[in-house]
């Protein structure tokens, strides 16, 4: 089956690609699973925050929130965005890390500011208050409904005459003249284009296809679910986080999420939570509040891919012709991905980036593949 733009991979990466590249051409989105989002965009405690990240990731997630507050009619039926909030609390021996982290929140969220312990107490009350040294407020941070938008993309991508094949893992992947051949269990596909939107598993695809692989780390990421103590209402709690980034947890259909924000390097599979980082999890949780996992409801782990720096890599591979990375995330990615999907639409058709992220600083060096294979 001959395509415009082939995308191997229907996560988030793969499906905002493919809503804007679909303006552009004839998109067929290819899905190894049966179904899109199994991995890590079906298993994301995603949050919008404009705090998170480095530079790229703040202005890619900055300029994704006009997209998430005001999405294009027929999108979602939901409202995107929910209010939440986050809190990063410090021990108080940790004034120099508050300071600079207040001050580099600032940049790109001038609504953060710091809070006093009885602020801080007043938004998060199970908070133990002799650990309390300071607090810094994100108001505009937002719960995300990520299935909504996941679907929407796939939705939109549809409506614009593109496909989503299931069921079809990438088995060889090679350059015929012009056109790309890829051989599938669902079938064969050939596209002058193709984009490596595979996840975790975005270096080996880039292997089958001879191209340089670009360092990609999959990371595991632990959660789980608790019960909220007894006459206890916490929905209004904003997400509270270390910051250190050493656990953190959130409100979540009347009980709490609670991770231990650990990022251990594993290679790509069907990740599963390990007993003791649930563990950990829960001993820094009962240190810092008066909290208590008496039972652990629910618990499941997912895959963050990163690259050295942390900042996706999205572009032409130099020594591929029509060979689009769309990968490394890492945690950013649903954030994110209005913007990453107009980036990598972009970058793939030959564009320059939108002006929109030009203007909040973004470059595409900061983004292609080039940048990681120099010494």
């Amino acid at each position: 089956m001959a395509t415009d733009f082939l995308i191997m991979g229907a996560g988030i990466a793969g499906a905002s690609a493919g809503y804007f590249l679909a303006e552009r051409g004839r998109v067929t989105l290819l899905e190894r699973e049966d179904a899109p989002g199994y991995h890590s965009t079906g298993r994301s405690a995603a949050l919008y925050t404009e705090t998170y990240g480095n530079a790229a990731i703040r202005a890619l997630t900055v300029r994704s929130g006009p997209f998430f507050r005001n999405p294009p009619e027929g999108f979602s039926e939901h409202h995107l965005l929910g209010p939440r909030g986050v809190l990063l609390v410090a021990l108080p021996d940790a004034k120099a890390k508050y300071e600079a982290t207040l001050a580099e929140g600032r940049r790109y969220a001038p609504s953060v500011r710091g809070v006093d312990r009885a602020e801080a107490l007043r938004l998060c009350p199970a908070l133990r208050p002799d650990l309390l040294g300071f607090a810094i407020h994100e108001p505009d941070a937002m719960d995300m409904d990520v299935h909504a938008i996941h679907q929407g993309f796939l939705r939109g991508l549809r409506q614009r005459g593109g496909q989503v094949v299931t069921g079809a893992e990438v088995n060889s992947l090679s350059r015929k003249g012009s056109a790309w051949d890829v051989m599938t269990s669902a079938g064969r596909f050939t596209a002058p284009i193709v984009i490596n939107a595979a996840g975790a598993w975005a270096d080996e695809v880039a292997m089958l296809a001879g191209v340089r692989p670009v360092g990609l780390v999959p990371k595991r990421r632990t959660a789980f679910i608790i019960d909220v103590p007894a006459g206890v209402d916490a929905s209004h709690w904003p997400v509270v986080g270390d910051i250190d980034e050493t656990f953190y947890f959130k409100p979540e259909a009347g009980r709490l999420l609670v991770s231990p924000a650990d990022e251990t390097p594993m290679p790509p599979c069907d990740v599963q939570p390990e007993e003791i980082d649930i563990a950990v999890a829960a001993e820094r949780l009962e240190a810092r509040t008066n909290l208590r996992v008496e039972r652990v409801i629910r618990k499941w782990a997912g895959l963050r891919s990163f690259v050295r720096d942390k900042t996706p890599v999205v572009g032409h591979a130099p020594e591929a012709p029509g060979f689009v990375w769309l990968a490394g995330q890492g945690g950013y990615g649903i954030q994110t991905s209005p913007s990453m999907g107009r980036v990598a639409a972009a970058l793939a058709t030959g564009d320059e980036l939108p002006a929109d992220l030009l203007a909040q600083g973004l470059k595409a060096s900061d983004l292609l593949p080039d940048r990681l294979y120099s010494k």
